[in-house]
């Protein structure tokens, strides 16, 4: 099987270079990534159904199953941004609004993704 690269949506603008770490999922690392092998098993599962030439509907039911696992992974890390990125944000002795505001518009932003998709 071959992969193919992923090339970047145009419609999508590239999101600004990160802050350094830790990040707000950094106390739950672990659980974030045994969580995301799970959801790689799900997905590694629909290639097997392909290849195995399983009926179209199961396949579809295994996708949602994916999709709303990726969406539950993604909700719980926005929750997180929100708690420590933007929270931290907020709090900083002398904290200009203009930080609050782009961490605020980070996270729109975000949802806003989460939704179109």
């Amino acid at each position: 099987m071959t992969e193919t690269a992923i090339t970047p949506d145009p419609a999508v603008p590239a999101a600004p270079a990160a802050p350094a770490g830790p990040h707000g999922y950094h106390h739950e690392k672990d659980l974030h990534l045994k969580r995301l092998r799970r959801i790689e098993g799900q997905i590694r599962g629909l290639q097997r159904m392909v290849e195995e030439d399983v009926y179209c509907i199961d396949i579809l039911t295994q996708v949602s199953a994916g999709t709303k696992a990726l969406q539950s992974f993604a909700l719980q890390l926005l929750q997180e941004h929100l708690r420590h990125c933007v929270a931290e944000a907020a709090a900083k002795e002398g904290s200009a609004s203009d930080e609050v505001d782009a961490k605020v518009e980070e996270a729109t932003a975000a949802i806003a993704r989460l939704l179109r998709s």
